[in-house]
């Protein structure tokens, strides 16, 4: 019987979490926190809050280690933390919260020295956001991919190009989702990603037209033209065939373009 009482203590997060507050207030005999030994039991506690679907408790714990790996020198735990923290509070439709704790764990995998870790974690900050912030969620997807960008990964950063270029057209910013896909076709060049390279070129002029700006459209299929790997790709004829049949205003031209070319089926983008 003690033994199960024993047991029902060690597995009682709300005890953890006031074994850790006792160790970290400071009172007329603890003048200073102890961090080293109140964090485990707040990581303890977000585990077994988890475990028992007490969502807001789990989040709450998951901060307060956070803080006690920050305390503990520790930027690269306690950016975990905050990561974890951030998920929990998407599932709560806490969305301001969600991207304060998805950029705090950036921040810190930063001071760790790890920009990768940083950019991504900023990029699945973006994806949580995406249904209840998107604004918010394009701007962390822009901060991602600035960091890929900086420290010369832009392999790295194409599933984020990818992300933000299907937001940008859900929420109908078809130049943004257009230059996007510029950008990202500019990342896949320094990649040596000629197939990516292409397919990003031939969405962009695409998107123009899917938003009934043949005008820019063209003027993109123009500037293109003069990148040598383009120029001689299956996108670009596509592209072609397709301004062309616009030009005309002949719709069954259109269909008969895209049905006919196997392009459209591996463009990484939403339009069609």
């Amino acid at each position: 019987m003690g033994d199960i009482k024993h047991r029902d203590k060690e597995n009682d997060p709300d005890r953890m979490m006031r074994k850790g507050d006792k160790l970290t207030k400071l009172s007329l005999t603890r003048w200073t926190s102890d961090w080293a030994r109140a964090t485990p039991y707040y990581e303890q506690a977000a585990n077994l809050f988890k475990i028992a679907k007490k969502t807001e408790k789990a989040k709450e714990a998951h901060e307060r280690a956070a803080m006690g790996q920050e305390r503990l020198a520790s930027p690269w735990h306690a950016g975990k933390h905050m990561e974890s923290a951030g998920a929990l509070a998407k599932e709560l439709g806490l969305w301001n919260e969600v991207a304060d704790f998805f950029r705090r764990a950036s921040e810190l995998y930063i001071e760790s020295g790890k920009p990768q870790p940083a950019a991504e974690a900023l990029s699945r900050g973006g994806r949580a956001l995406e249904d209840g912030l998107p604004d918010e969620a394009v701007k962390m997807y822009l901060e991602a991919v600035g960091i890929f960008e900086e420290e010369q990964r832009e392999q790295m950063a194409f599933d984020t190009y990818r992300s933000a270029t299907s937001l940008y057209i859900k929420l109908q910013r078809y130049t943004d989702a257009a230059t996007m896909l510029l950008r990202w076709g500019q990342s896949a060049d320094k990649c040596k990603a000629t197939s990516t390279q292409c397919k990003t070129c031939v969405g962009a002029v695409i998107v123009y037209l899917y938003a009934q700006d043949f005008k820019q459209a063209e003027q993109c299929q123009n500037d293109l033209s003069m990148i040598d790997a383009y120029f001689q790709s299956e996108q670009n004829r596509f592209a072609e065939q397709l301004l062309n049949a616009y030009r005309e205003g002949n719709p069954e031209e259109v269909k008969h373009v895209v049905k006919s070319s196997g392009v459209i089926n591996h463009l990484d983008h939403m339009v069609l």
